[in-house]
């Protein structure tokens, strides 16, 4: 039992290693590891888990923050009726999507395969859901077509899902429910197009907050006194 522990604990390690030097598809590689060589069943650590989002997070990051840029240059280059630039920046996007689609897709099998299912605790399960809702988000941000849809539906109900075990089992201000209801109203702003929906949904998450934390200042002025 010993030698399994020794190499999770060294792909830990080599993943801390990797996130210092700034090499983050090799950070995914290592959790990847850790991820996948844990017991069925078996979940993350809090520090693993949160290797696990970083990692995917710089990587997918870096994507998005090209796309973004590619996409403006071409919508620029169309303005001006520069057809040889266009053809070539197309290319250059869509390259870019490729890359996009398979780190959204390896992420996206690794929590429905293990991280989901292994997931015992509230706080984790919520997690790894929100995770989820948010590579279909990345994906529906480029994607056209059915393609957009299916993944707008897939990002929809994976934060639906986070949401019910958020309200009932965590606490309004734990970080967790909060950065859902932040990602959730983004949802909502950017691929729905529900400004409304957005902003009554990221109100309600800080209304909710606030009143909490003067519950538990009242609480604490009452155990002063």
């Amino acid at each position: 039992m010993a030698a399994p522990a020794t190499t999770r604990e060294a792909s830990v390690y080599m993943a801390k290693l990797a996130e210092q030097a700034e090499r983050y598809e090799e950070m995914v590689e290592f959790m990847e590891k850790v991820a996948t060589a844990s017991a069925e069943g078996e979940e993350l650590t809090v520090e693993e888990r949160n290797l696990l989002s970083v990692a995917y997070k710089n990587v997918i990051g870096a994507r998005r923050a090209s796309w973004r840029i590619v996409s403006s240059i071409e919508q620029k280059e169309e303005g001006r009726g520069n057809q040889d630039h266009v053809a070539a920046i197309h290319a250059y996007r869509a390259r870019i999507e490729a890359e996009l689609t398979n780190i959204c897709g390896g992420i996206l099998r690794l929590l429905d395969a293990r991280l989901v299912p292994s997931a015992a605790t509230a706080d984790s399960k919520v997690f790894y859901l929100k995770m989820k809702g948010d590579y279909h988000r990345y994906l529906a941000e480029f994607k056209a077509g059915a393609e957009r849809k299916e993944a707008a539906e897939n990002t929809l109900a994976a934060y639906k899902a986070a949401q019910d075990i958020a309200l009932t089992e965590l606490a309004p201000t734990h970080p967790i429910r909060l950065g859902l209801a932040l990602n959730f109203s983004v949802f909502y702003y950017e691929i729905l197009n529900s400004p409304d929906k957005a902003c009554t949904l990221a109100k309600q998450a800080f209304d909710e907050a606030i009143a909490e934390l003067d519950s538990l200042g009242r609480n604490h002025t009452r155990i002063a006194l």
